[in-house]
């Protein structure tokens, strides 16, 4: 579970190898979600102020993350990504 990026207790994440669409895993508490990169379609469900803050960071990092999502498929090391500010 290669880390990209945490803030206000989420943690965001890619898998190495994982299929597609591209996508990232974010988790808050219990709370886990998938978040696919161009669309922003969300699996799953999470705290409605923590997902706001899910997709304004995507918003900002959409090239970086997909950037990480083809080492991601690589199984190169991944790039972080700064946190929500």
């Amino acid at each position: 579970m290669p880390e990209l990026s945490r803030f206000l207790g989420i943690i965001i994440y890619m898998n190495w190898g994982d299929y597609p669409p591209p996508h990232f895993h974010a988790r808050y508490g219990d709370y886990e979600i998938i978040v696919e990169i161009k669309t922003g379609v969300i699996r799953g469900e999470f705290p409605k102020r923590a997902l706001r803050a899910v997709l304004e960071w995507a918003g900002l990092h959409q090239k970086q993350l997909m950037q990480n999502w083809t080492l991601a498929t690589e199984h190169k090391p991944l790039s972080p990504v700064p946190p929500l500010e």
